[in-house]
């Protein structure tokens, strides 16, 4: 009976890819030096390795981002009530183009 049959492989594969699909991996290209050797100290720092500390940091700043967000509308809203903007005017742009050529 070591045999399974094509439907116990087939739940088995999709349980597995539940699995992986609960978790993303995503590769970072062109990380300068620096940074990368920045992140390895900190990470030794926290006790972390460097992926836990670059998952720490990335779920950190997005959770900040989310909480500071705002809409357009109430963006737009604070800018008027603080007393909008100053806008410098410029002169009205004559035509460059010459009338007398169609």
């Amino acid at each position: 009976m070591g045999f399974h049959s094509a439907k116990t492989c087939h739940y088995a594969i999709n349980a597995i890819t539940d699995i992986i699909d609960g978790m993303a991996s995503i590769i970072i290209r062109k990380l300068p030096e620096t940074t990368k050797r920045r992140l390895r100290i900190r990470a030794a720092q926290n006790g972390h390795s460097m992926e836990q500390e670059a998952r720490d940091l990335l779920e950190a700043e997005l959770a900040r981002a989310d909480a500071k967000s705002e809409t357009l509308g109430e963006a737009i809203r604070e800018r008027v009530a603080s007393g909008g903007a100053d806008l410098k005017v410029t002169p009205r742009r004559r035509s460059v183009r010459d009338p007398r050529i169609r």
